[in-house]
């Protein structure tokens, strides 16, 4: 089950929906993970609950993605159903993270090789019968970077995952979320010559803003 909420869905619809936005606008949508971690740790864990400060970052988070969902130069008819399945992709890792807190005792090598080994077995027959991957002849650089995708942002950032998420808890380990739209914005724009609008800009604003107060009150509660 975590296998595939924590990996195999997020994976597909993450890559199926970067098809058609831009890089800078999925890692907004991406980002959203600490808001939608805050909401679901309420409900499904003990020590992270709502309160005044929270709220407040939760509804000027989500905000800013509501408005960028206005911006009709980026997200039209032809994207509006990619967008929301990599804000679905995103909320997909916020629902691994809850259920692999239920599992936190059990030591992080097993568990991350079983969560990948489990993915792995759901992910084969899948892309067998979508990709039909026998037919296709890679090229050397498509294979070095399949290779490293797997080793190092899948196997060893699990481990990493996994470590974080069981010693400082659910939000914590989702504010790495601070670094995705501000790199995606930044790198999308130089490598990728992506348009920034201003409309984008806000909708980063608000949500680092967002997952800010969300964060200080999570401080503010361990001090």
């Amino acid at each position: 089950m975590i296998g595939f909420i924590n990996l195999v869905a997020p994976f597909f619809l993450i890559a199926y929906g970067v098809k058609s936005v831009q890089s800078n606008l999925a890692a907004i949508l991406m980002s959203t993970t600490p808001l939608s971690s805050t909401i679901l740790g309420h409900f499904y864990t003990k020590n992270e609950k709502f309160n005044l400060v929270k709220t407040f970052g939760i509804l000027i988070g989500f905000s800013g993605i509501i408005f960028l969902f206005s911006d009709n130069l980026l997200i039209d008819q032809n994207n509006f159903t990619s967008a929301l399945l990599i804000l679905l992709g995103s909320t997909c890792y916020v629902i691994g993270g809850v259920l692999t807190l239920k599992i936190s005792k059990k030591k992080n090598e097993n568990v991350t090789g079983s969560i990948l080994i489990w993915a792995t077995i759901i992910l084969i027959p899948m892309v067998s019968f979508i990709e039909q991957p026998w037919q296709v002849v890679p090229r050397t650089d498509s294979l070095i970077s399949v290779i490293y995708l797997g080793i190092v942002p899948t196997g060893i950032a699990w481990l990493l995952r996994f470590k974080i998420l069981k010693d400082n808890g659910l939000i914590f380990q989702s504010q790495v979320s601070y670094l995705i739209p501000i790199f995606g914005t930044i790198l999308g724009y130089i490598f990728l010559k992506e348009l920034i609008t201003i409309k984008v800009l806000i909708s980063l604003t608000a949500v680092c803003i967002g997952i800010y107060f969300v964060r200080r009150a999570d401080r503010k509660k361990l001090s």
